[in-house]
């Protein structure tokens, strides 16, 4: 029997992901991601059983990197501005070093092939978020509002601009990069949205 290399099965994990976020999960075959990392089939199926599989890892994978970025010096009782701002400074720090691990997640997050497990951390991270605005809901920091509503104007704004970063395109198609500054101002327009008036 083999033994397992952890950095060759992060090298097959980073090449998968690439290939997925190029082409969609079904470009990916087991062959063609062998070919990709120059390796042998046999190779990918001692660290996978299979493709969904194979799926299901590079989402733990992904959603357990980005619960680690994200919960980065955050206190879900902190002050509502404190929190959503770390909550914004974390997130961008995550997907500005990590953009493949956020393309893919995005791109797979409510795929019926992902099984999300009891006890992984995003369940952890969702339970801290729901206690963080329930907090501040409770203190009159913000005002009460669908979960829909309420993400779209805590984040929306947000992935927008960033989204625009890391495709390095304005909506006009013009080279855009996001500033600290450009993200603190349109925070600030999102803290006047959120509040009691």
């Amino acid at each position: 029997m083999r033994i397992k290399d952890e950095n060759k099965a992060l090298a097959i994990r980073e090449k998968a992901m690439e290939m997925i976020v190029q082409e969609g999960f079904d470009g990916l075959s087991m062959h063609k991601l062998a070919k990709a990392a120059n390796i042998s089939v046999s190779t990918i199926y001692i660290y996978f059983k299979n493709r969904e599989d194979l799926l299901n890892q590079l989402y733990a994978t992904a959603t357990a990197t980005f619960v680690e970025e994200t919960m980065k010096g955050f206190d879900p009782d902190v002050d509502f501005e404190t929190g959503l701002w770390q909550q914004w400074y974390n997130r961008y720090q995550y997907i500005t070093q990590y953009p493949l691990h956020y393309r893919f997640a995005e791109q797979f997050r409510n795929s019926p092939l992902i099984e999300k497990q009891d006890g992984s951390p995003e369940f952890a991270f969702k339970a801290a978020m729901q206690r963080f605005t329930q907090n501040a809901i409770d203190r009159g920091e913000i005002i009460s509002l669908p979960i829909e509503v309420f993400w779209a104007i805590a984040y929306g704004a947000f992935y927008t601009l960033v989204k625009f970063h890391i495709d390095n395109a304005s909506m006009s198609g013009r080279p855009f990069s996001l500033t600290m500054e450009m993200l603190r101002q349109v925070f600030q327009q999102v803290m006047k949205s959120l509040r009691h008036t």
